[in-house]
């Protein structure tokens, strides 16, 4: 499925899922500079928008409601995404409204949110560094600050091995597919479950298979 008709349907699937000002919000709050956002900096990355969610709404700590350009959701990652245009207007926001937006963002990293942000140009016109940025802060994210995110050349065919298969993967098959050793292949593995990337499927002494984490797989694409 190419951009377009994956566009529409993920934004069908969030109207639907939505009513009221939730609606309304997605239906108003939603426009080219996010569009573009999608199609030259998140498509190319993910081939898909599993995970991320337009104009997600957030309480803030008065008790009201606020609306992220996107939230990018998934086993206790939060990270959000803001597109900020440039215009004419920007010279008459008020001290109050300049004020209040970074009273939002303060309260988003204290409530453990990422959060990134980028100008209009730079995704229209440096969609690569876009691109770059969101990986180093899921990187960093998944690294838990340890450096776990360092992920030798054979670490990650192992990974890109295991995402192929789709299911548990014998350390027989990928001695076979890297033309290692199974003592070898037992050691980089062994290395990736330290790291979380993989997990034992059957065995407890001697592990026979492993699977992939979905730590595994979320890092995997972002490399």
């Amino acid at each position: 499925m190419g951009f377009e008709p994956a566009y529409h349907a993920f934004l069908k699937y969030h109207l639907n899922a939505r009513n009221g000002e939730r609606q309304r919000r997605l239906e108003e709050g939603h426009g080219a500079a996010e569009k573009l956002f999608l199609k030259k900096v998140w498509w190319p990355l993910f081939h898909h928008f599993d995970y991320l969610h337009p104009e997600y709404e957030v309480g803030d700590f008065k008790g009201g409601k606020r609306y992220l350009d996107f939230a990018y959701l998934r086993f206790g990652i939060r990270i959000c995404i803001e597109i900020d245009g440039y215009g004419p207007h920007m010279g008459n926001v008020s001290r109050w409204k300049f004020a209040d937006d970074l009273e939002r963002q303060n309260q988003l990293v204290i409530d453990r949110w990422s959060v990134i942000r980028f100008s209009y140009d730079d995704v229209r016109e440096r969609p690569g560094r876009c691109q770059q940025t969101i990986r180093q802060v899921v990187a960093s994210v998944l690294g838990d600050g340890e450096g776990d995110e360092t992920l030798s050349p054979t670490e990650k065919e192992i990974l890109r091995f295991a995402v192929r298969k789709g299911e548990a993967m014998t350390p027989v098959e990928v001695g076979a597919y890297l033309h290692l050793s199974n003592r070898t292949v037992r050691k980089w593995m062994g290395g990736l479950v330290e790291k979380r990337m993989l997990i034992p499927a059957a065995g407890v002494k001697r592990v026979r298979s492993y699977k992939l984490t979905e730590r595994g797989d979320l890092f995997f694409k972002m490399i």
